[in-house]
């Protein structure tokens, strides 16, 4: 696998600008057959040592800007996403980027303006979070959301000090990806970048994941989230820039 470097974090044309803290992210591997109806045009699935990966992620969105202007009630908020990763060749560069099959926020706004601009599936629920520090040094984080009458949620334990993942690990490919992707309605692709510095992260244990996956993912991925994961652990974040998203 080549080596992912970060992106420059100067680039044109800025749409969103936030702080992404305490991301809990549990790791599937699952067949690649499952994701390929998800693959946008003009991109591939990209692989970790020959492992395809979905990833069930939960985090703060903090501090957010859109077009550099904070919105009252819209700058601190829970994202939980679904996601899993691809990348494109471009004049001999390999972008290594994410593709969201669902995403979930508690402010009706933030999902518009979310389809709107980027055609993402974003949908708006009840949410809340958890970040609790033990007497013995352990950190609990966990992230819920409201489905009709459900309470969902995943979460973790961690303990000790974060540290930058090794080159070429499986942390690094997770949490190292810089270009986002999307299927556009017309069978195009839109491709956006997202800047920000490599983060530390810490090994997960006491995972959690409940409620209903079926009703919001389907039957195949829930089927896929009722096992544990391959890998699950904590990224401390950082700031991020989100750019403009461009046509393909």
């Amino acid at each position: 696998m080549d080596p992912i470097q970060p992106v420059n974090t100067q680039s044109k044309g800025v749409f969103l600008t936030a702080e992404w803290r305490h991301l809990v992210m549990l790791n599937y591997e699952v067949d690649p057959s499952l994701l390929l109806k998800f693959v946008p045009a003009g991109t591939e699935l990209d692989r970790w040592n020959g492992k395809s990966f979905l990833s069930l992620v939960g985090f703060r969105f903090l501090q957010t800007k859109v077009l550099g202007m904070p919105f009252p009630l819209h700058r601190n908020f829970e994202e939980v996403n679904l996601r899993f990763y691809v990348c494109r060749e471009q004049n001999g560069e390999i972008k290594r980027g994410v593709v969201f099959i669902r995403e979930i926020v508690p402010r009706w706004a933030i999902a518009t303006i979310a389809r709107t601009f980027y055609n993402e599936n974003y949908i708006a629920l009840p949410m809340s979070h958890r970040i609790s520090s033990k007497n013995n040094g352990e950190l609990e984080v966990d992230y819920s959301w409201q489905s009709g009458t459900i309470r969902n949620k995943i979460g973790l334990t961690v303990n000790g000090l974060p540290e930058l993942p090794k080159s070429g690990s499986e942390e690094q490919f997770i949490t190292e990806h810089y270009w986002g992707y999307t299927a556009r309605k017309d069978g195009g692709c839109s491709e956006y970048q997202v800047a920000h510095p490599a983060w530390k992260v810490w090994s997960g244990k006491n995972i959690v994941v409940e409620g209903d996956m079926e009703n919001l993912y389907g039957r195949d991925i829930a089927a896929i989230l009722k096992h544990p994961p391959a890998s699950a652990f904590l990224a401390d974040g950082s700031a991020v820039t989100v750019s403009r998203g461009r046509k393909l």
